[in-house]
C-alpha cells in the first residue's frame, strides 16, 4: 500500500474523523484511522460505536491495501509540518507504516485492518434528501437546548419529526425548548427519531452549508451522506416528550424590541445576577422594559431602561438570563417578539418576520420570583 497526498488536506480530512475518537476506547483499534486505498482514492473511517466517520480524499497512489494507523501520533505528525506533499508507504507483511516528508521518514507501527468493527449497514432505510443550508440552520438554531442530563436520555438529542409536508426539529432541557420547522416538497414519509448531540455537532461542522444531505434512517442508526463525507449516528431509543402540551399559544402579552440591543442588555445586566440562579427581571409596563438583577449576598445590583414596543398588562416576571442569551444569539434576526402571558407561565421568543416556510419557536421557562 501506497500513496502521496498533500499533508494540509489529509490533515484536514482526519480532523473531520479524529472527531469521534476518545482517549477511553471500548476497543483499542478504536483508537486508530481505518485506511482503504482503491482507484486513486483514500477513504477515512473513524469510530466510537456511536457515531462513524467516512471520509474520502483523492490521492496519488502505487498500490491499494487497508491499514489501521494510531490516530494520535499520525495527527500530532502532520500537524507539525507545513504543508507539502507525503507520502504514505505499508508494509503489509508486518503492518510498518512509513510517512515520508521534504524534512525525514517517520516510521510508526500500524494494526490489523481486519480488527476494526463492521461499520453500520444501512439497511432497510428511509431516505429524504436535504439542503444542507436548511440542515445547518436547523443544528444552529436547536442544538444548544439539548439536555446535558444522563437521566433524561431522550433529551440529550435531537428530535427528528419528519411529516408529509416538511420536517420539524425539537430540542429542550425542560427549562428551554426549541422548535424549528421548516415546510417542503411532499416527503411521502412520516417518521420520528433522536439524534444524539455530539453526533449532530460533529455534522455541524462537516456541513459546508452549499449542497444537498442525503438522509437514511432505520431503527438503529441515521446515516447522513454529504459530498465526500458520510456521518453514521446510532439513534437514541427512547421516547420523546410530549413538546407539543408544553408550547402556550395564548400569550397575549406582547414585546417587541430589537434583538441586539436586548441581548447586550443581558449581559451587562447578568454580570450582576445570582450566580446560582442567573436571573434577571423583566419589568413591563406599556411601552416600557426595565431589566434588572440582584444578588442580595454580595450586594450586587443593576438596573437598565430600553426601548421597546410592548403591548399588555404590567407584569414583573424573570428569567435564567444564561437561557436568553443563547437563545437571542442564534435566533438571528433584528426583531424579536417575546410573547408572555402571566409571570409564572413560559414565554416564547420568536422572530418578528419569519420567512414563509419556515418557523422557530423558543420556549423558556420563567425563575419564580421571591416575595
Amino acid at each position: 500500500m501506497k500513496f502521496s497526498v498533500s499533508s494540509s488536506e489529509l490533515l484536514k480530512k482526519l480532523s473531520l474523523a479524529n472527531g469521534v475518537i476518545g482517549s477511553n476506547t471500548v476497543l483499542p483499534i478504536l483508537e486508530d484511522f481505518l485506511f482503504k486505498l482503491s482507484e486513486n482514492k483514500l477513504t477515512i473511517i473513524a469510530s466510537n460505536l456511536e457515531t462513524t466517520v467516512i471520509t474520502d480524499i483523492e490521492v496519488a497512489m502505487e498500490e491499494d491495501g487497508d491499514i489501521a494507523i494510531p490516530a494520535k501520533i499520525l495527527m500530532d505528525t502532520l500537524k507539525a509540518l507545513p504543508e507539502q506533499p507525503i507520502t504514505i508507504e505499508v508494509d503489509h507483511g508486518t503492518r510498518a507504516i512509513t510517512l515520508t516528508s521534504a524534512y525525514g521518514k517517520y516510521k510508526l507501527a500500524g494494526d490489523s485492518p481486519e480488527d476494526y468493527p463492521e461499520l453500520p449497514a444501512s439497511e432497510e432505510v428511509d431516505q429524504i434528501i436535504l439542503s444542507e443550508e436548511v440542515l445547518s440552520k436547523a443544528l444552529n438554531k436547536t442544538l444548544f437546548a439539548t439536555s446535558s442530563d444522563e437521566l433524561r436520555m431522550a433529551m440529550q438529542g435531537l428530535y427528528f419529526q419528519i411529516e408529509e409536508t416538511g420536517l420539524i426539529f425539537v430540542a429542550t432541557d425542560a427549562h428551554k425548548l426549541v422548535k424549528y420547522s421548516f415546510q417542503t416538497e411532499s416527503t411521502n414519509k412520516v417518521n420520528s427519531f433522536i439524534v444524539p448531540k455530539k453526533g449532530l455537532n460533529l455534522l455541524k461542522n462537516a456541513i459546508s452549508g452549499d449542497g444537498e444531505v442525503e438522509l437514511s434512517y432505520n431503527k438503529q442508526n441515521a446515516f447522513f451522506k454529504l459530498a465526500d463525507s458520510e456521518i453514521i449516528i446510532r439513534l437514541i431509543d427512547a421516547k420523546y416528550p410530549d413538546y407539543n402540551a408544553v408550547i402556550p399559544y395564548d400569550n397575549a402579552n406582547i414585546l417587541n424590541l430589537d434583538r441586539v440591543d436586548f441581548l447586550n442588555s443581558l449581559r451587562r445586566i447578568s454580570i450582576y445576577a445570582n450566580k446560582s440562579t442567573n436571573q434577571v427581571v423583566l419589568n413591563l409596563t406599556e411601552g416600557s422594559l426595565t431589566v434588572s438583577a440582584q444578588d442580595l449576598d454580595f450586594s450586587n445590583e443593576a438596573t437598565e431602561q430600553m426601548s421597546c414596543e410592548y403591548d399588555g398588562d404590567t407584569m414583573n416576571i424573570g428569567f435564567n438570563a444564561k437561557f436568553l442569551i443563547e437563545m437571542l444569539n442564534v435566533i438571528g434576526v433584528d426583531q424579536v417578539s417575546f410573547k408572555l402571558s402571566s409571570p409564572n407561565r413560559a414565554g416564547i421568543l420568536v422572530p418578528t418576520d419569519q420567512d414563509e416556510n419556515e418557523e422557530l419557536i423558543m420556549l423558556v421557562m420563567p425563575v419564580m420570583m421571591g416575595n
